[in-house]
């Protein structure tokens, strides 16, 4: 007869947690709607209970005024509206923000004097510190999401192996 605690059954199987779920919202692509997004994104996320660490939440509010930013200053000539999409699981959540405009972004550093352009590649920086994931994919309607994966909590880290 095995022993320990009964196995959980596969997540499929279980019942969604109260804060899970999939919200979006539309925004214009003004300048305006970045702090919006960002309040809506933490407003959303207080008000579902969602148990996120102080941390990564700090770093997911600057990915949304970060992707909310590039999606209005680089895609507001064909994409006059923008597309924001949190989906929130058991221990991760991600968020997408959408628009219209076909380009495929690189993340690039920049130099030390350049102003602007390193939103992508923070937004990346800031991803793969807590573990998670970012990509850019194409919509149906031809246009791009850019998205980033966090967990709720900071993911174990292995102690330091003896040398």
């Amino acid at each position: 007869m095995p022993s320990g605690p009964p196995a959980e059954p596969p997540e499929e199987l279980t019942s969604p947690l109260a804060y899970e779920g999939v919200w979006r919202f539309t925004a214009p692509a003004l300048e305006s709607s970045v702090p919006q997004a960002r309040h809506a994104v933490r407003d959303l996320l207080v008000e579902q209970r969602v148990p996120v660490v102080d941390d990564i939440l700090d770093g997911l509010l600057l990915i949304v005024s970060e992707l909310v930013t590039n999606a209005v200053r680089h895609a507001a000539l064909l994409s006059p509206q923008i597309a924001v999409q949190l989906t929130i699981g058991a221990n991760w959540l991600r968020i997408a923000v959408e628009d219209d405009h076909p380009y495929r972004p690189k993340a690039l550093e920049a130099d030390a004097g350049d102003i602007g352009g390193r939103g992508l590649w923070l937004v990346k920086v800031l991803t793969a510190e807590v573990g998670g994931k970012c990509d850019v994919t194409h919509t149906v309607g031809g246009g791009k999401a850019i998205w980033a994966e966090l967990p709720l909590a900071p993911l174990a880290t292995s102690p330091p192996t003896a040398r």
